[in-house]
Protein backbone atom coordinates (compact mmCIF):
# COMPACT_ATOMS: atom_id res chain seq x y z
CA UNK A 1 0.00 0.00 0.00
CA UNK A 2 1.25 3.07 -0.94
CA UNK A 3 0.80 6.74 1.00
CA UNK A 4 -2.34 8.73 0.28
CA UNK A 5 -1.89 12.08 -1.39
CA UNK A 6 -2.90 13.85 1.49
CA UNK A 7 -1.48 17.48 1.44
CA UNK A 8 2.39 18.22 2.02
CA UNK A 9 2.79 16.33 4.56
CA UNK A 10 1.23 12.34 5.78
CA UNK A 11 1.62 10.81 9.21
CA UNK A 12 1.02 7.08 10.18
CA UNK A 13 0.68 5.30 13.10
CA UNK A 14 2.33 1.77 13.20
CA UNK A 15 3.89 -1.01 15.12
CA UNK A 16 7.27 -1.05 13.23
CA UNK A 17 9.15 1.31 10.78
CA UNK A 18 11.84 -0.76 8.50
CA UNK A 19 14.26 1.16 6.78
CA UNK A 20 16.05 0.01 3.99
CA UNK A 21 13.86 -2.69 1.40
CA UNK A 22 16.82 -5.07 0.76
CA UNK A 23 16.80 -8.73 1.80
CA UNK A 24 16.83 -7.73 5.60
CA UNK A 25 14.68 -5.11 5.76
CA UNK A 26 12.27 -7.06 3.55
CA UNK A 27 12.34 -10.45 5.25
CA UNK A 28 12.08 -9.11 8.51
CA UNK A 29 9.14 -6.90 7.13
CA UNK A 30 7.05 -10.46 6.02
CA UNK A 31 8.17 -12.20 8.77
CA UNK A 32 6.30 -9.14 11.36
CA UNK A 33 3.68 -9.10 9.05
CA UNK A 34 3.20 -13.22 9.39
CA UNK A 35 3.02 -12.17 13.11
CA UNK A 36 0.03 -9.79 13.14
CA UNK A 37 2.66 -6.89 12.99
CA UNK A 38 1.48 -3.32 10.98
CA UNK A 39 4.65 -2.31 9.57
CA UNK A 40 5.87 0.48 7.11
CA UNK A 41 8.86 0.52 5.09
CA UNK A 42 10.95 3.32 3.74
CA UNK A 43 13.26 2.63 0.84
CA UNK A 44 14.49 5.57 -0.98
CA UNK A 45 14.70 3.83 -4.54
CA UNK A 46 11.56 3.35 -6.58
CA UNK A 47 10.66 -0.53 -8.38
CA UNK A 48 14.13 -1.85 -6.68
CA UNK A 49 16.14 0.16 -9.26
CA UNK A 50 19.09 0.37 -7.32
CA UNK A 51 23.15 -0.99 -7.44
CA UNK A 52 23.42 -4.43 -6.11
CA UNK A 53 26.66 -6.33 -5.06
CA UNK A 54 26.05 -9.30 -3.60
CA UNK A 55 24.28 -12.49 -4.79
CA UNK A 56 25.58 -15.76 -3.50
CA UNK A 57 23.47 -17.22 -1.10
CA UNK A 58 24.80 -19.57 1.07
CA UNK A 59 22.42 -22.72 2.71
CA UNK A 60 21.86 -20.54 5.72
CA UNK A 61 20.20 -18.23 3.98
CA UNK A 62 18.25 -20.43 1.15
CA UNK A 63 17.20 -21.88 4.37
CA UNK A 64 15.12 -18.91 5.75
CA UNK A 65 13.91 -17.77 2.43
CA UNK A 66 12.61 -21.77 2.44
CA UNK A 67 11.20 -21.65 5.16
CA UNK A 68 9.32 -18.00 4.36
CA UNK A 69 8.20 -19.69 1.27
CA UNK A 70 9.79 -17.39 -1.30
CA UNK A 71 13.06 -19.39 -1.95
CA UNK A 72 11.20 -21.28 -5.31
CA UNK A 73 9.68 -18.30 -6.65
CA UNK A 74 12.77 -16.18 -6.14
CA UNK A 75 14.75 -19.13 -7.97
CA UNK A 76 12.17 -19.37 -10.94
CA UNK A 77 13.22 -15.98 -11.72
CA UNK A 78 16.12 -16.60 -12.73
CA UNK A 79 19.44 -17.67 -10.79
CA UNK A 80 22.53 -20.16 -11.23
CA UNK A 81 23.20 -23.40 -9.06
CA UNK A 82 26.95 -23.64 -7.88
CA UNK A 83 29.00 -26.36 -6.91
CA UNK A 84 31.12 -25.24 -4.14
CA UNK A 85 34.42 -22.73 -3.92
CA UNK A 86 37.47 -23.46 -5.44
CA UNK A 87 40.87 -22.33 -5.35
CA UNK A 88 43.30 -21.99 -8.02
CA UNK A 89 47.06 -21.39 -8.45
CA UNK A 90 47.93 -20.56 -11.74
CA UNK A 91 45.29 -22.72 -13.12
CA UNK A 92 46.20 -26.07 -10.87
CA UNK A 93 43.59 -27.21 -8.23
CA UNK A 94 44.33 -26.41 -4.42
CA UNK A 95 40.92 -26.63 -2.73
CA UNK A 96 37.88 -27.45 -3.22
CA UNK A 97 34.88 -26.90 -1.02
CA UNK A 98 32.29 -29.31 -2.15
CA UNK A 99 28.94 -28.38 -1.08
CA UNK A 100 27.22 -31.40 -2.01
CA UNK A 101 28.71 -33.12 1.38
CA UNK A 102 26.00 -30.72 2.76
CA UNK A 103 22.39 -32.68 3.38
CA UNK A 104 19.78 -31.52 0.52
CA UNK A 105 17.89 -29.65 -0.54
CA UNK A 106 20.35 -26.29 0.80
CA UNK A 107 23.49 -28.51 -0.64
CA UNK A 108 24.82 -25.97 -3.18
CA UNK A 109 25.30 -22.20 -3.54
CA UNK A 110 23.09 -20.21 -5.23
CA UNK A 111 23.91 -17.02 -7.60
CA UNK A 112 20.37 -15.09 -7.40
CA UNK A 113 20.07 -11.76 -8.47
CA UNK A 114 19.19 -9.69 -5.84
CA UNK A 115 16.31 -7.97 -7.35
CA UNK A 116 14.92 -11.46 -7.76
CA UNK A 117 14.95 -12.29 -4.44
CA UNK A 118 13.74 -8.56 -3.45
CA UNK A 119 10.90 -8.85 -5.67
CA UNK A 120 9.66 -11.95 -4.88
CA UNK A 121 9.88 -10.68 -1.16
CA UNK A 122 8.09 -7.34 -1.39
CA UNK A 123 5.42 -9.52 -3.35
CA UNK A 124 4.84 -11.50 -0.58
CA UNK A 125 4.65 -8.20 1.56
CA UNK A 126 2.02 -6.79 -0.57
CA UNK A 127 -0.07 -9.63 -0.41
CA UNK A 128 -0.48 -8.75 3.46
CA UNK A 129 -2.53 -6.62 5.82
CA UNK A 130 -0.60 -4.19 7.58
CA UNK A 131 2.29 -3.19 4.80
CA UNK A 132 2.94 0.14 3.84
CA UNK A 133 5.23 0.64 1.32
CA UNK A 134 7.05 4.00 1.43
CA UNK A 135 8.97 4.24 -2.03
CA UNK A 136 11.32 6.80 -3.02
CA UNK A 137 11.22 8.21 0.47
CA UNK A 138 14.70 9.04 1.74
CA UNK A 139 14.75 9.14 5.63
CA UNK A 140 15.53 12.81 6.84
CA UNK A 141 15.14 12.36 10.80
CA UNK A 142 14.26 10.35 13.45
CA UNK A 143 11.64 11.11 15.77
CA UNK A 144 12.36 11.56 19.60
CA UNK A 145 10.69 11.40 23.35
CA UNK A 146 13.56 12.11 25.02
CA UNK A 147 16.47 9.76 24.26
CA UNK A 148 13.62 7.07 22.65
CA UNK A 149 13.44 6.63 19.26
CA UNK A 150 9.54 7.29 18.71
CA UNK A 151 9.66 7.38 14.64
CA UNK A 152 11.05 8.48 11.39
CA UNK A 153 10.50 11.15 9.51
CA UNK A 154 11.31 10.78 5.42
CA UNK A 155 11.27 12.92 2.11
CA UNK A 156 10.20 12.44 -0.99
CA UNK A 157 11.82 13.50 -4.09
CA UNK A 158 8.51 15.26 -5.44
CA UNK A 159 8.63 17.33 -2.22
CA UNK A 160 6.07 15.35 -0.06
CA UNK A 161 6.63 14.24 3.45
CA UNK A 162 6.26 11.14 5.88
CA UNK A 163 5.89 11.18 9.33
CA UNK A 164 5.94 7.49 10.52
CA UNK A 165 5.43 6.93 14.17
CA UNK A 166 6.35 3.69 15.53
CA UNK A 167 7.27 1.54 18.79
CA UNK A 168 10.49 0.46 16.86
CA UNK A 169 12.51 1.96 13.84
CA UNK A 170 14.35 -0.81 12.36
CA UNK A 171 17.40 0.10 10.37
CA UNK A 172 18.43 -1.99 7.74
CA UNK A 173 19.66 0.43 5.62
CA UNK A 174 23.34 -0.96 4.35
CA UNK A 175 26.97 -0.41 4.97
CA UNK A 176 26.51 3.59 4.75
CA UNK A 177 23.60 3.34 7.13
CA UNK A 178 21.58 6.84 7.35
CA UNK A 179 19.52 5.33 10.33
CA UNK A 180 22.79 4.44 12.13
CA UNK A 181 24.15 7.57 11.39
CA UNK A 182 20.99 9.93 12.35
CA UNK A 183 20.79 8.04 15.58
CA UNK A 184 24.62 8.86 15.93
CA UNK A 185 25.65 5.86 16.36
CA UNK A 186 29.51 4.98 15.24
CA UNK A 187 29.79 2.49 12.83
CA UNK A 188 33.03 0.87 14.34
CA UNK A 189 35.03 0.98 10.68
CA UNK A 190 38.12 -1.11 10.26
CA UNK A 191 40.49 -1.12 7.73
CA UNK A 192 40.77 -4.77 8.26
CA UNK A 193 41.33 -6.10 4.89
CA UNK A 194 44.40 -5.37 2.05
CA UNK A 195 42.01 -6.06 -0.70
CA UNK A 196 39.38 -3.45 -2.55
CA UNK A 197 37.28 -5.48 -5.20
CA UNK A 198 36.55 -4.34 -8.56
CA UNK A 199 33.13 -6.18 -9.95
CA UNK A 200 32.33 -6.76 -13.41
CA UNK A 201 30.01 -9.24 -15.57
CA UNK A 202 30.61 -10.61 -18.91
CA UNK A 203 28.00 -12.20 -21.39
CA UNK A 204 28.92 -15.74 -21.92
CA UNK A 205 26.87 -18.34 -23.27
CA UNK A 206 27.86 -21.85 -22.66
CA UNK A 207 30.61 -20.65 -20.77
CA UNK A 208 29.49 -22.03 -16.70
CA UNK A 209 31.83 -23.33 -14.73
CA UNK A 210 29.92 -24.26 -11.79
CA UNK A 211 32.03 -23.05 -9.14
CA UNK A 212 32.93 -20.06 -7.14
CA UNK A 213 36.75 -19.98 -8.55
CA UNK A 214 39.02 -17.95 -6.38
CA UNK A 215 42.26 -17.75 -9.44
CA UNK A 216 45.78 -17.14 -8.07
CA UNK A 217 48.54 -15.94 -9.96
CA UNK A 218 51.56 -13.68 -8.91
CA UNK A 219 49.49 -10.40 -9.76
CA UNK A 220 46.86 -11.06 -7.35
CA UNK A 221 43.64 -12.89 -7.53
CA UNK A 222 40.53 -12.90 -9.01
CA UNK A 223 37.02 -14.29 -8.40
CA UNK A 224 34.92 -15.88 -11.15
CA UNK A 225 31.34 -17.31 -10.66
CA UNK A 226 28.28 -17.79 -13.05
CA UNK A 227 25.69 -15.48 -12.85
CA UNK A 228 22.25 -15.25 -14.51
CA UNK A 229 21.25 -15.11 -17.26
CA UNK A 230 24.38 -16.55 -18.96
CA UNK A 231 26.83 -14.85 -17.51
CA UNK A 232 30.24 -14.71 -15.34
CA UNK A 233 31.15 -11.80 -12.68
CA UNK A 234 34.45 -11.24 -12.09
CA UNK A 235 36.14 -9.41 -8.75
CA UNK A 236 39.68 -8.46 -9.66
CA UNK A 237 41.20 -7.81 -6.36
CA UNK A 238 43.79 -4.82 -6.29
CA UNK A 239 45.76 -3.51 -3.12
CA UNK A 240 43.56 -1.50 -0.99
CA UNK A 241 43.07 2.87 -2.00
CA UNK A 242 44.60 1.75 -5.34
CA UNK A 243 41.72 1.79 -7.72
CA UNK A 244 42.16 5.12 -8.80
CA UNK A 245 45.79 5.03 -10.09
CA UNK A 246 44.80 1.91 -11.66
CA UNK A 247 41.89 3.80 -13.42
CA UNK A 248 44.16 6.30 -14.70
CA UNK A 249 45.81 3.85 -16.95
CA UNK A 250 42.68 3.85 -19.27
CA UNK A 251 41.01 0.96 -20.17
CA UNK A 252 43.21 -0.91 -22.56
CA UNK A 253 45.71 -1.88 -19.82
CA UNK A 254 42.90 -2.57 -17.43
CA UNK A 255 41.91 -5.35 -20.48
CA UNK A 256 45.63 -6.25 -20.93
CA UNK A 257 45.59 -7.12 -17.36
CA UNK A 258 43.07 -9.02 -17.25
CA UNK A 259 44.14 -10.98 -20.22
CA UNK A 260 47.18 -11.52 -18.19
CA UNK A 261 45.79 -12.73 -14.89
CA UNK A 262 42.70 -14.86 -17.07
CA UNK A 263 43.87 -16.11 -20.37
CA UNK A 264 41.40 -19.06 -20.48
CA UNK A 265 39.07 -15.83 -20.48
CA UNK A 266 41.08 -14.09 -23.51
CA UNK A 267 38.63 -14.99 -26.67
CA UNK A 268 36.13 -13.58 -23.82
CA UNK A 269 37.85 -10.37 -23.17
CA UNK A 270 37.89 -9.94 -26.74
CA UNK A 271 34.53 -10.46 -28.20
CA UNK A 272 33.21 -8.54 -24.70
CA UNK A 273 35.66 -6.05 -24.01
CA UNK A 274 34.47 -4.53 -20.57
CA UNK A 275 34.11 -0.71 -20.27
CA UNK A 276 35.83 1.45 -17.52
CA UNK A 277 32.16 2.33 -16.78
CA UNK A 278 31.30 -1.29 -16.09
CA UNK A 279 33.89 -1.76 -13.53
CA UNK A 280 32.17 -1.16 -9.94
CA UNK A 281 34.42 -0.85 -6.90
CA UNK A 282 33.76 -2.30 -3.99
CA UNK A 283 35.43 -0.61 -1.02
CA UNK A 284 36.25 -3.17 1.11
CA UNK A 285 36.43 -2.75 4.91
CA UNK A 286 35.12 -4.22 8.16
CA UNK A 287 32.67 -2.79 10.81
CA UNK A 288 30.60 -3.54 14.22
CA UNK A 289 28.50 -0.89 15.00
CA UNK A 290 28.98 0.56 18.60
CA UNK A 291 25.43 -0.03 19.45
CA UNK A 292 23.01 -2.45 17.59
CA UNK A 293 19.93 -1.65 19.73
CA UNK A 294 18.76 1.54 21.86
CA UNK A 295 15.26 2.77 22.98
CA UNK A 296 13.07 2.47 20.17
CA UNK A 297 16.12 1.41 17.81
CA UNK A 298 17.14 -1.70 16.26
CA UNK A 299 19.99 -2.17 13.61
CA UNK A 300 20.06 -5.43 11.50
CA UNK A 301 22.10 -6.70 8.52
CA UNK A 302 24.96 -4.29 6.77
CA UNK A 303 23.83 -1.23 8.88
CA UNK A 304 24.87 -3.32 12.16
CA UNK A 305 28.02 -5.33 10.79
CA UNK A 306 30.10 -5.28 7.19
CA UNK A 307 31.78 -7.77 6.15
CA UNK A 308 34.38 -8.05 2.85
CA UNK A 309 33.07 -10.48 -0.23
CA UNK A 310 34.78 -13.41 0.51
CA UNK A 311 32.92 -16.08 1.63
CA UNK A 312 29.59 -14.55 0.55
CA UNK A 313 28.59 -13.96 3.99
CA UNK A 314 26.34 -10.42 3.69
CA UNK A 315 23.00 -11.31 2.40
CA UNK A 316 23.56 -14.73 4.40
CA UNK A 317 24.17 -13.22 7.38
CA UNK A 318 21.61 -10.33 6.59
CA UNK A 319 18.72 -12.66 6.77
CA UNK A 320 19.63 -14.30 9.68
CA UNK A 321 19.79 -11.20 11.60
CA UNK A 322 15.97 -10.61 10.72
CA UNK A 323 14.94 -14.06 11.36
CA UNK A 324 16.96 -13.52 15.41
CA UNK A 325 15.01 -10.14 15.03
CA UNK A 326 11.66 -11.20 14.39
CA UNK A 327 10.68 -12.48 17.52
CA UNK A 328 12.43 -10.08 19.98
CA UNK A 329 10.61 -7.14 17.92
CA UNK A 330 7.35 -9.16 18.36
CA UNK A 331 7.71 -9.28 22.09
CA UNK A 332 8.21 -5.83 22.41
CA UNK A 333 5.34 -4.70 20.26
CA UNK A 334 3.23 -7.12 22.19
CA UNK A 335 4.29 -5.83 25.52
CA UNK A 336 4.40 -2.18 24.76
CA UNK A 337 7.98 -2.55 25.31
CA UNK A 338 10.62 -1.17 22.87
CA UNK A 339 13.22 -0.04 25.62
CA UNK A 340 16.83 -1.06 25.23
CA UNK A 341 16.92 -3.95 27.32
CA UNK A 342 13.72 -5.64 25.64
CA UNK A 343 15.65 -5.19 22.24
CA UNK A 344 18.82 -6.36 23.58
CA UNK A 345 18.85 -10.49 23.18
CA UNK A 346 18.81 -9.71 20.13
CA UNK A 347 22.10 -7.98 19.98
CA UNK A 348 23.81 -10.68 22.14
CA UNK A 349 22.63 -13.73 20.40
CA UNK A 350 24.00 -11.65 16.54
CA UNK A 351 27.18 -9.58 17.94
CA UNK A 352 28.96 -12.92 18.10
CA UNK A 353 28.43 -14.43 15.18
CA UNK A 354 29.20 -11.27 13.04
CA UNK A 355 32.50 -11.08 14.94
CA UNK A 356 32.96 -14.94 14.28
CA UNK A 357 32.60 -14.11 10.63
CA UNK A 358 35.23 -10.97 10.27
CA UNK A 359 37.79 -13.45 12.08
CA UNK A 360 37.27 -16.17 9.22
CA UNK A 361 37.48 -13.09 6.43
CA UNK A 362 40.83 -11.58 7.97
CA UNK A 363 42.24 -15.23 7.55
CA UNK A 364 40.55 -16.19 4.62
CA UNK A 365 41.65 -13.13 2.84
CA UNK A 366 45.31 -13.68 3.84
CA UNK A 367 44.73 -17.25 2.55
CA UNK A 368 43.11 -16.98 -0.61
CA UNK A 369 44.28 -13.46 -1.79
CA UNK A 370 47.02 -11.90 -0.34
CA UNK A 371 50.39 -12.15 -2.16
CA UNK A 372 53.72 -14.13 -1.37
CA UNK A 373 56.25 -16.14 -2.44
CA UNK A 374 57.06 -19.70 -3.63
CA UNK A 375 56.95 -20.69 0.26
CA UNK A 376 54.09 -19.31 1.26
CA UNK A 377 52.62 -20.97 -1.93
CA UNK A 378 53.57 -24.61 -0.79
CA UNK A 379 52.24 -23.68 2.45
CA UNK A 380 48.92 -22.65 1.01
CA UNK A 381 48.31 -25.77 -1.34
CA UNK A 382 49.60 -28.12 1.78
CA UNK A 383 46.74 -26.01 4.30
CA UNK A 384 44.08 -26.79 0.91
CA UNK A 385 45.14 -30.42 0.60
CA UNK A 386 44.26 -31.01 4.38
CA UNK A 387 40.67 -29.02 4.21
CA UNK A 388 39.64 -30.90 0.63
CA UNK A 389 40.69 -34.05 1.45
CA UNK A 390 39.90 -34.76 4.97
CA UNK A 391 36.85 -34.74 7.44
CA UNK A 392 37.77 -31.23 8.21
CA UNK A 393 36.67 -29.58 5.23
CA UNK A 394 32.88 -30.96 5.96
CA UNK A 395 32.68 -29.20 9.58
CA UNK A 396 34.73 -25.67 8.00
CA UNK A 397 31.99 -26.24 4.99
CA UNK A 398 29.53 -26.31 7.27
CA UNK A 399 30.19 -23.36 9.46
CA UNK A 400 30.62 -21.36 5.94
CA UNK A 401 27.74 -22.56 4.92
CA UNK A 402 25.60 -21.80 8.21
CA UNK A 403 28.06 -19.54 10.41
CA UNK A 404 28.24 -19.83 14.10
CA UNK A 405 24.98 -19.78 15.04
CA UNK A 406 22.35 -20.92 12.51
CA UNK A 407 19.06 -19.99 12.76
CA UNK A 408 15.56 -20.70 12.07
CA UNK A 409 12.31 -18.80 11.35
CA UNK A 410 9.96 -18.94 13.75
CA UNK A 411 6.84 -19.67 11.85
CA UNK A 412 5.09 -20.85 15.43
CA UNK A 413 4.73 -16.91 15.78
CA UNK A 414 2.61 -16.44 12.88
CA UNK A 415 -0.60 -15.62 12.76
CA UNK A 416 -3.48 -16.68 10.22
CA UNK A 417 -3.87 -13.75 7.91
CA UNK A 418 -7.25 -13.36 8.50
CA UNK A 419 -6.78 -12.60 11.73
CA UNK A 420 -4.17 -9.77 11.04
CA UNK A 421 -6.79 -7.41 9.61
CA UNK A 422 -7.41 -5.39 12.87
CA UNK A 423 -3.31 -3.97 12.33
CA UNK A 424 -3.75 -1.77 9.25
CA UNK A 425 -1.37 1.05 9.85
CA UNK A 426 -3.27 4.46 10.47
CA UNK A 427 -3.29 7.33 7.80
CA UNK A 428 -3.67 11.15 9.28
CA UNK A 429 -3.27 14.14 7.33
Amino acid sequence: MKVPEMGRVNELRTDVCVVGAGPAGLALTLMLLRSGVSVALLERSTGLRRDFHGEILQPGGQRILGELGVLDGARARGACTLKGFQVLQDERLLLDIDYRRLTPPYDCLLALPQRHLLHELLAACRALPGFTLLEGYRLSALLRDGDRVTGAVAQHGNGHTAMVRAHVVAGADGRYSRTRMLAGIDAGRTEAFDQDVVWFALPAPGGATGHVRVHRTERGALLVHDTHPDRLRIGWTLPHGTWNRVAAQGIDAIRRELTDALPQFTELFREHPPALADLKLLDVFAAQAEEWVRDGLMLVGDSAHTHGPIGAQGINLALQDAAAAHPVLLDAVRAGDASRTRLLPYELRRRPAAAAVHRMQRLQAKALLGRGGPVTTRLRARAASVVTRTPLGERITRRIAYGADPVSVRSDLFVPSSTSEGTRSGVRG
